[in-house]
């Protein structure tokens, strides 16, 4: 019978992905085994599953635990879905950096708040993946924790298990840009490869027509323009577009966030670039979803069974019923991108059947492209490695490779900056030499 672990379960991604593995076709039995720190949202999370269960008429036994040892055994998939002390972090890390002019949207992947994001998080998962090499030997890992390209990477790193980094970017940049171009989904031909939340669709056609000429004269209308500010003002200047949202994307590259005119310019509301728009948003949104799920329970809010477009259902029916699949996941380079660091962790298509996640080779990426995607994977190996060695310095480095950072601070302000934010979070980051 399979066993699959939701690590994180509280999470609000535990819903979707429990209801689209409970529904695949002729998997009816198994286990899902729920951890989480907070007993609360565990209890609120095993609730759910169960009634998800209930729902689809299946024979799943779901267990749950604050003592993950006690019931990840055996586990056939492993989910991580963790966060580390964002709560009590969130402002410090919004707040402190905004002090020397780094504006960030959303603060959890690259600079100053991805920094210590990465900082909090690793070690209480590198104890994790301890267990899970012992508890689960023949586990794979499917990781939904952000920052995606440094938690992935670090797991490369120290562990041979199987690993595969999951986000939902792919998927509904490609749904988007087949909308903003005005053609249907399933016509449109797409490729694309790069890191995590910096994907570039380097060939998007329709019927064989080049579309991206379709779309910088769409874009002329500024309504459009609009819907996605920063992603189609850096598709006509660099020639493709990148996978993640223009809230996102302004944070990782040097050009429209290092002053507020060019924020007023290309950014606008919400994920399109507001200023502060996770810091003063996310622990409403958490408290939001435990609400929602409440009312589901106790059926004031209506619960029904549909499908999302993660991936981590995907392969475990591929894996299980040997029944290929292609995804797009995060995995260690080796090669499959050229001009980008083998050492490095890439997002590119992947097979998956009953042999596993088989990533393919991509190739080389423009060089002006990888150069960008380069900037991002040196932060990501410097904070990686500052928490395998214990290295304040490094830590500090990765700050200063940082595109945003640099192109706002002084060195001498970066290392102030680094201080107060370390100081800040003390019994939230590792203590650091």
């Amino acid at each position: 019978m399979t066993k699959i672990s939701i690590i994180g379960a509280g999470s609000g991604f535990t819903r979707d992905i429990a209801m689209d593995i409970l529904m695949i076709d002729g998997l009816d039995g198994g286990t899902i085994a729920l951890v989480d720190i907070d007993e609360r949202r565990l209890e609120l999370a095993r609730k759910l599953v169960l009634k998800v269960v209930e729902m689809t008429g299946k024979s799943w036994k779901v267990i749950a635990s604050t003592d993950r040892r006690k019931v990840i055994g055996g586990s056939r998939f492993i989910i991580n879905q963790i966060e580390v002390g964002g709560l009590e972090t969130v402002r410090y890390e919004y707040e402190i950096p905004l002090k020397y002019g780094v504006n960030q949207c959303i603060g959890d992947t690259l600079g100053p708040g991805g920094l210590f994001k990465t900082l909090r998080t690793l070690p209480s998962w590198i104890e994790i993946v301890r267990d899970v090499e012992e508890l689960c030997p023949d586990g794979i890992i499917l990781n939904y924790t952000n920052p995606m390209s440094a938690v992935t990477l670090l797991t490369s790193r120290i562990t041979q298990l199987p690993v595969v980094g999951l986000c939902h970017s792919i998927q509904n940049s490609s749904a988007q840009l087949a909308e903003y171009a005005g053609i249907p989904y399933e016509e449109m031909h797409w490729r694309a490869g790069g890191i995590n939340h910096m994907s570039w669709f380097v060939e998007l056609s329709h019927n064989g027509q080049d579309l991206y000429p379709v779309l910088l004269e769409k874009i002329k209308d500024p309504e459009l323009l609009r819907q996605d500010p920063v992603r189609f003002d850096a598709m006509k200047y660099l020639g493709a577009f990148v996978s993640e949202s223009s809230g996102h994307f302004s944070e990782y590259i040097p050009y429209y966030r290092k002053r507020q005119s060019l924020i007023d310019a290309h950014c606008n509301t919400g994920y399109n670039g507001a200023t502060g728009f996770y810091a003063d948003n996310w622990p409403i949104w958490r408290k939001e979803n435990d609400e929602e799920i409440v009312g589901q329970l106790e059926g004031t809010l209506p619960l029904q069974l549909q499908s999302s477009n993660e991936y981590a259902a995907v392969i475990i029916e591929a894996v299980l019923k040997n029944e290929p699949k292609v995804i797009y996941g995060n995995v260690p380079n080796r090669g499959l991108i050229e001009n980008l660091s083998p050492e490095g962790v890439v997002e590119v298509a992947c097979l998956v059947d009953r042999k596993g996640i088989q990533p393919t080779r991509f190739g080389k990426l423009p060089e002006h492209l990888a150069a960008l995607c380069r900037s991002n994977m040196a932060f990501f190996d410097l904070a990686v490695e500052a928490v395998l060695h214990g290295d304040k310095e490094m830590a500090r480095h990765a700050l200063m490779a940082d595109p945003l950072t640099a192109a706002v601070c002084s060195l001498e302000e970066i290392s102030r900056m680094f201080e107060e934010l370390y100081e800040a979070e003390q019994g939230f980051v590792p203590v650091l030499k």
